[in-house]
């Protein structure tokens, strides 16, 4: 799935592509679990014509500031991706070494598609349907934005604040950095390469943390976005040392990273990696 850094990536495309720009032509393709029911045709009011003041993210959502128009906001589910036409190559884990475009030159799984009067393109895909569109007069005032707990990266609690929440937390670590309303914008491989720096087993309790390692914590947080985001999320430009690069492939038992355990198995519901002799 697409997390913080991968969402940051959308959002600098939509901006460079878009920002300042009229949209000449709009495409969205019926779908109605992408789109929840709603017709194309109201989508297509909103964008066709409509000048793109700026764009915005908190966690995973993203979205475009239309003026008058209100906002269109985006999810990328599970396997959904966005990209200039022509000029982007960097994928997401979930797309593989597939085709980006069909026979025709069609982007494949496409569910959005802009262009500016520029002629520049970006187009949205999504193979899973898993992704969301939506519309709204603000951020301010979007429900889903609203139920959003502050943004990791940009406006991430204090050590205190920190130690203050999780000390009321009886959940596992992992399940609690995958609560967004906890650390807004952080996924499953994030969580696992945040207690793996850290040092912090995915099944200890969020109440049984100390100070120094909450401190500890947030600085390998704050750390892991920051490299991912300023690597525009291109994976092949994550550290090598990164558990990143081997959380995936196999299945649930054991394997080695670096010369240690390495395991797989399910925590707070979700297929977790981990280093035993690591994370305590």
């Amino acid at each position: 799935m697409p997390e913080l850094p991968e969402v940051e990536r959308v959002r600098k495309i939509f901006d460079r592509v878009l920002t300042g720009k009229i949209i000449a032509e709009a495409e969205v393709v019926p779908d109605e679990i992408v789109l929840k029911g709603v017709d194309p045709s109201a989508f297509l009011s909103q964008l066709s014509g409509a000048t793109v003041r700026g764009t915005g993210r908190k966690g995973k959502y993203w979205w475009l500031e239309l003026g008058d128009r209100g906002c269109l906001f985006g999810h990328l589910g599970m396997a959904g991706w966005v990209r200039e036409v022509g000029m982007d190559t960097v994928r997401i884990r979930e797309q593989g070494n597939a085709p980006l475009d069909d026979e025709a030159g069609r982007p494949r799984f496409l569910k959005l598609r802009l262009r500016a009067d520029d002629g520049r393109e970006v187009v949205m895909t999504d193979g899973r349907r898993l992704a969301r569109l939506w519309q709204g007069s603000s951020a301010d005032q979007d429900e889903k934005v609203a139920a959003l707990g502050r943004d990791s990266y940009t406006d991430l609690a204090t050590v205190d604040e920190l130690y203050t929440m999780l000390k009321k937390r009886k959940a596992p670590m992992k399940a609690i950095l995958l609560d967004q309303k906890a650390f807004c914008g952080v996924g499953n491989w994030i969580a696992d390469e945040v207690l793996y720096h850290a040092g912090i087993a995915p099944k200890r309790l969020g109440s049984s943390l100390t100070l120094d390692e909450v401190e500890v914590l947030r600085e390998k947080l704050w750390w892991i976005l920051d490299v991912a985001v300023q690597a525009d999320a291109d994976k092949d430009k994550f550290p090598g040392d990164w558990l990143f690069h081997s959380r995936w492939g196999g299945g649930k038992g054991e394997e080695f990273f670096h010369g240690e355990q390495l395991i797989r198995e399910q925590v707070g519901g979700r297929t977790t990696a981990w280093v035993p002799s690591r994370q305590k």
